[in-house]
């Protein structure tokens, strides 16, 4: 169905079926919210009685409902519901929303029901939003079709699309406390015919929307969507909470990545992100500073900066300089600048606009609890006269209650994002860092990866075969089924070597003594070859064995896992994390959408512990972070261009000084 989603958002009339002059019935609610928003089109109602509501007749049929009327609303029934939609294509409306619930969320029945529905609108052309919707919500048009209580949010620049409609309106209410608006609402519920797909590119359009955020419980489409998304993120940032993702669902998994797919914890700081998005500029960098009156809370801003990705600025001597000579010699003039509790709104004022003015600094986290000697709100007043003079993010972490609650409307009458605690301004500025990036790194296409380039089948190939022909490095490895076998590879390759069991029943070899390493002699290749035959016979005696692998040992270096997995609504998913024995211990990964480019990839190593101590940490010495983001993009191509393939997975990916080495290569075929 492509009939235009524009009566939706930009209707010239709408009409009401279904409603109500009972203040407790939805098609009163309706009605009334519609005459609220001052909505400037033509607004009708048809109820079962004539009569008058809100001083505008009451139609009993729609063919009485003069023009213009291009949207309807529809609270009747369910079991009517499949008339109302007839009853409005023979008036030719064509789009409707359903707001109705009873369809396919309570069964059987109610989903043969909105079936009926989707088969009448399409006779017809129409489209439907819904079922069991809440409507659409415009605070600029202005327009208000939903039932919510009044009254309707503020005017802002952030557009949410939610399949919950309890999820929108907790949301709205949450957004009055926090003083927050938005540009537009939309509650897709049931998506029997408009899902999320349908609605974002439109969304994207309004001029008043600056940041797109999605609460989504499915995705009708997962590769249309994305397609979707990344078009629509070339303009304007999208976030998306996805929710419905439970561990239980993970144990079928075969490898490591599959059963750590669906794990990492939903974006907890939702609208954190969207407020900083639509109201700061965004950074040239990564290097940010900290401007506080008490030390510990720097301290926790420090970690929190780090933890997203970000860095403290080194300022430059002349700004080392003016902070020295302005403070007291007991402040510290170093990042974070911590100017004690004595800090007055002056002070505030002029270490804000020496810290923006250095070159080094990308963005500011001031942290301000409220000073025991000032009022919170005259620091709030000199904060946000530097911030405008400075293209340059600066959040504010505003710690306290009452003592704050000024301050915190004087930053939001500026449209300055406060935030409770330095953690979540840290991430916030994350955020904005990472739409930075990619906003310079959009030019950066997609297209050399989606030419397949690789044509043979990997039904045919070894894992390790499959890996070696995209350019991922591989250690030699053979299979010996006797002690002679064994000998005899090993002088082929070369010693040291590194032995393993081989059986396609024992997954977690280290678990059973199954590996040995740094294997120098022919005497200890034969001792090493029984020792592995006896661990594997004495700790699963059912498992078949078909011998010991045998390959060249691999100098020291980190180990980290990279992988893929199948999504079924999505495609492949590329994993990133701790490797080795640790993998399911730590839980530390990362996931992505194959295919990469080098910030995607680079992104997904920032993530993780495991891709920070890449660039060394205390006695861990540093390896090559471009040999593993090499390898990222490339199993991603694979992964890609191999649909065939249902995992694949690396671990340990073994990173040196120069280079990387895949050391244990799993793969999975679809069917197998």
């Amino acid at each position: 169905m492509d009939s235009s989603l524009t009566p939706f958002f930009r209707p010239l009339g709408v009409v009401v079926i279904g409603a109500s002059s009972s203040p407790e019935k939805l098609g009163y609610g309706v009605a009334r919210n519609l005459i609220a928003s001052e909505y400037r089109g033509a607004i009708h109602f048809v109820s079962q009685k004539s009569g008058e509501l809100f001083e505008r007749s009451l139609y009993t049929t729609l063919s009485d409902v003069p023009d213009p009327v291009d949207l309807a609303i529809l609270i009747v029934p369910p079991n009517a519901t499949p008339s109302a939609i007839e009853t409005c294509g023979l008036r030719g409306i064509q789009a409707a929303t359903i707001v109705t619930g009873g369809f396919r969320e309570v069964g059987a029945e109610g989903a043969a029901l909105e079936q009926r529905c989707i088969e009448v609108a399409r006779k017809y052309g129409i489209r439907l939003l819904g079922p069991n919707c809440i409507g659409t919500l415009d605070t600029h048009l202005p327009l208000d079709t939903t039932f919510l209580q009044p009254p309707m949010p503020a005017q802002g620049g952030i557009s949410f699309i939610s399949h919950s409609g309890a999820f929108a309106a907790a949301i709205i209410d949450w957004a009055r406390e926090q003083g927050f608006g938005f540009s537009q609402i939309i509650s897709l519920g049931n998506q029997a015919d408009v899902n999320e797909t349908d609605v974002l590119p439109e969304v994207a359009k309004d001029e008043h929307t600056r940041v797109i955020v999605l609460y989504l419980e499915s995705v009708s489409n997962g590769k249309k969507f994305v397609r979707a998304a990344s078009e629509v993120t070339k303009h304007k940032p999208v976030i998306a909470l996805k929710v419905g993702r439970f561990e239980s669902g993970q144990k079928a998994a075969a490898s490591h990545t599959g059963a750590l797919a669906g794990s990492e914890a939903a974006f907890d700081q939702l609208f954190d992100w969207a407020r900083a998005l639509e109201d700061c500029p965004l950074p040239r960098g990564r290097g940010m500073a900290i401007l506080t009156n008490a030390g510990g809370p720097g301290v926790i801003a420090a970690d929190s900066l780090e933890m997203n990705g970000l860095f403290l600025s080194q300022l430059t001597e002349s700004t080392l300089k003016e902070l020295t000579t302005y403070l007291p010699s007991s402040a510290s003039a170093h990042n974070p600048v911590d100017m004690l509790a004595s800090a007055s709104p002056e002070a505030y004022e002029i270490c804000l606009n020496f810290l923006l003015q250095d070159k080094n600094v990308d963005g500011v986290l001031v942290i301000l609890p409220p000073p025991p000697m000032f009022k919170t709100e005259d620091v709030a007043e000199k904060i946000i006269g530097v911030i405008g003079n400075f293209d340059k993010p600066v959040v504010i972490a505003l710690m306290g209650s009452t003592l704050v609650e000024e301050a915190r409307k004087t930053f939001q009458r500026s449209q300055i994002p406060t935030y409770p605690f330095p953690e979540r301004a840290a991430s916030a500025l994350g955020a904005l860092a990472k739409r930075a990036e990619f906003v310079a790194a959009e030019a950066q296409s997609h297209g050399e990866l989606k030419n397949p380039s690789h044509g043979d089948s990997a039904v045919d190939l070894l894992s390790e075969e499959l890996v070696t022909t995209y350019g991922i490095q591989t250690t030699p490895i053979k299979l010996a089924r006797n002690e002679n076998e064994a000998i005899a590879i090993a002088n082929e390759l070369g010693f040291p070597v590194v032995m393993k069991i081989a059986s396609p029943d024992i997954l977690h070899k280290s678990d059973i003594g199954g590996v040995l390493l740094n294997i120098k002699t022919e005497k200890e290749v034969q001792n090493g070859y029984a020792l592995l035959m006896e661990r594997a016979n004495k700790s699963m005696p059912n498992a078949k064995i078909e011998g010991a692998h045998v390959q060249c040992q691999i100098p020291e270096g980190q180990e980290v896992i990279i992988g893929a997995v199948r999504d079924p609504s999505f495609g492949p998913l590329i994993m990133f994390g701790s490797g080795g024995i640790e993998v399911e211990g730590l839980k530390d990964v990362a996931f992505a959408l194959a295919p990469l480019n080098q910030a995607e990839a680079r992104e997904m190593i920032r993530k993780t512990w495991a891709g920070r101590k890449l660039k060394g940490f205390r006695s861990i010495n540093p390896v090559d972070e471009e040999a593993v983001i090499d390898a990222l993009i490339k199993l991603s191509l694979l992964a890609y261009e191999h649909p065939e393939v249902a995992e694949i997975e690396i671990n340990p990916l073994r990173v040196l000084q120069k280079g990387a080495v895949a050391v244990d290569v799993r793969m999975k075929i679809i069917g197998e």
